[in-house]
């Protein structure tokens, strides 16, 4: 019998051992990116209080072009959003997702907005 691979269980157990090290506060939020097979979606969140400070994805912007234009472009108004906030320094948390692709263009996209991490 053939086992079937569930590629999504498994980036949750990466996730979660990233998540043991990768933690957020109010100075040094976290931007936690998510992806899924049409759309990109980031937050910048305070584990300490347990808030979203704001968050962006793909599918509010409704931006044209492939989808490593629309994860730039997802990327650079979270920036804008998290330099309205007064934040200036995140902690990237790639999710358990391999950074390439569009999760390394939404970070890109970022640090071109100003954001360091």
């Amino acid at each position: 019998m053939i086992k079937k691979i569930n590629k999504n269980a498994d980036r949750q157990v990466r996730h979660a051992r990233v998540r043991k090290k990768v933690f957020g506060t109010s100075v040094k939020p976290r931007l936690c990116v998510y992806r899924s097979t049409n759309y990109i979606y980031a937050q910048v969140i305070d584990d300490i209080n347990g808030k979203t400070l704001c968050a962006s994805s793909s599918l509010a912007l409704k931006s044209d072009g492939n989808k490593t234009a629309q994860a730039k472009a997802v990327g650079a108004d979270i920036a804008a959003k998290a330099a309205k906030l007064g934040v200036s320094e995140v902690v990237f948390d790639r999710g358990g997702y391999i950074y390439t692709g569009r999760v390394a263009a939404l970070a890109d996209g970022a640090r071109e907005a100003g954001l360091k991490f």
